[in-house]
């Protein structure tokens, strides 16, 4: 077991007055064997595109972001990369001062990465430096951009909402936090001009980007049992959403879907996931806790199927590709699922040093970042 691999060890820390759970809960904490990769029939092929190796990535979940005819990327030593698209072939290299935990962000122009210690830069698309500024806590993921406003979230719990030209502070929304909470690297999905973000205790906000204000607040699920460990029921990955419906997962929790306008719920079941889901058409894709892939029904919630052959492979969150679901693992292989029956259809290894953040869109294909920092980019056919 490495010290690169995301489930590897469970750490308690003391942040901003709360206890944080450090890392994943993956096979190295339940004593459970990863499942073996069985041999299969493929339907589908993945070709590797191009990939570049841009410097290590170190324990953080970075990924990639995609902006008109580019490619942006980070590693952990602080360095911006812009690669062409089509290519990979890189076109500029800034060096942000720091390291980077929190990061690509890409939007309007910008290019956004942050620190552990609450560093935020942003970059020009031609790699100038606009502005650095200073957030509340840690930046573990990918800051955004809407309409002239950065939205940041900090280990604090904090989503902060900065000026896109000179980083000045416009707004701060907060909650407040359980005492035992896990270590995220969520952060802030966009749709229809509004921000969601899930937060510890199984809550869900739907926030106006504009002034940081409250549209509606939901339960996705609440914290059950007897001791700290059992109740925690945090939202440690990104919602998902389209324009009528918004959906997150908890782990040891539920996931739940709400309306778009009121956040009324329309439905919940029991399912515990650290990692995320992925919504397209009627159809909602989650990977769980032990790594099994799921299909539901994006109206009900009833499953379509479920594939446990990724068992406590510390599978990322998915990316539906066209008829496909794809994930990344703890090993650095990439897995295709058929998306009506999800049976196994197509594997291929990027490098051994793992996979921890779910697969970018690309094209009719994907980018997917490893922890050594080799960036890869994929088409299935």
């Amino acid at each position: 077991m490495t010290g690169k691999r995301s489930g590897a060890l469970l750490l308690l820390a003391l942040l901003s007055g709360c206890s944080t759970l450090s890392g994943w809960f993956g096979s190295g904490k339940t004593g459970k064997e990863p499942a073996r990769l069985a041999e299969f029939k493929e339907s589908a092929k993945f070709e590797v595109r191009w990939h570049r190796n841009l410097g290590d990535a170190g324990n953080n979940a970075l990924q990639p972001a995609v902006m008109r005819d580019a490619v942006y990327a980070a590693n952990a030593r602080g360095e911006v990369f812009r690669l062409e698209r089509a290519t990979g072939k890189q076109v500029w290299q800034a060096d942000s001062g720091f390291a980077i935990t929190g990061g690509v962000g890409a939007g309007e122009g910008l290019l956004l990465a942050g620190s552990l210690k609450g560093d935020l830069a942003a970059f020009e698309e031609d790699g100038k430096l606009r502005w650095k500024t200073k957030v509340s806590s840690e930046v573990l993921s990918a800051p955004q951009v809407i309409n002239g406003i950065v939205i940041v979230r900090t280990g604090d719990g904090r989503i902060a909402g900065l000026s896109a030209i000179d980083g000045s502070r416009q707004w701060v929304y907060e909650r407040a936090t359980p005492a035992l909470i896990v270590r995220s690297h969520a952060g802030v999905t966009i749709e229809n001009g509004t921000a969601y973000a899930g937060f510890a205790g199984g809550k869900l906000a739907a926030i106006g980007p504009a002034n940081g204000t409250t549209v509606w607040e939901a339960t996705v699920s609440l914290p059950r049992g007897n001791t700290e460990l059992e109740r925690i029921s945090d939202i440690t990955s990104l919602p998902a959403a389209d324009a009528e419906q918004v959906c997150a997962v908890s782990f040891q929790g539920r996931v739940a879907c709400f309306g778009m306008a009121q956040g009324s719920l329309l439905w919940s079941r029991d399912i515990s996931s650290d990692k995320g889901l992925a919504m397209q058409g009627n159809y909602l894709y989650v990977t769980d806790a032990s790594g099994g892939l799921s299909a539901l029904d994006k109206g009900s919630g009833s499953s379509l199927w479920k594939n446990d052959q990724l068992f406590m492979r510390e599978t990322t969150a998915p990316l539906v590709l066209g008829n496909h679901v794809v994930a990344g693992d703890y090993e650095g292989y990439l897995h295709a699922l058929n998306r009506e029956d999800g049976s196994m259809a197509a594997r291929v290894r990027t490098d051994s040093s793992g996979i921890a953040a779910a697969p970018v869109k690309l094209d009719d294909g994907l980018l997917v970042q490893t922890r050594d920092g080799s960036l890869y980019s994929i088409a299935i056919h």
